[in-house]
């Protein structure tokens, strides 16, 4: 699992049967720098990705999601997924490893 920022919602016309009940997101991985506060956008130098989602998560949540043949997972049947968000954040804490020198 990934931490990610929503920042946008894709809107459809038409999708797969079997993703009726679910929309799409708009997410922003999230590193060390935007985990820990010291980027103070929250926007990653990462890629953006689109992710299903069923579980209500908004603009400014923190998702954890899954990709590749996890986002799968849940479906019954093969569902066209790349990534899918599994739980939102209600609160984390996050301290980066200490280098050893």
């Amino acid at each position: 699992m990934k931490v990610g920022k929503v920042i946008g919602n894709v809107t459809l016309s038409h999708a797969d049967s079997g993703l009726r009940g679910g929309r799409y997101l708009v997410v922003m991985p999230q590193g060390a720098k935007e985990l820990t506060g010291q980027n103070p956008s929250g926007l990653s130098d990462a890629w953006a990705l689109v992710a299903y989602d069923n579980l209500g998560a908004g603009v400014g949540d923190d998702i954890l999601y899954v990709e590749g043949a996890e986002a799968m997972q849940p479906f019954e049947h093969r569902t066209p997924l790349d990534a899918i968000s599994v739980a939102l954040l209600d609160t984390y804490r996050y301290e980066p490893p200490q280098s050893v020198t």
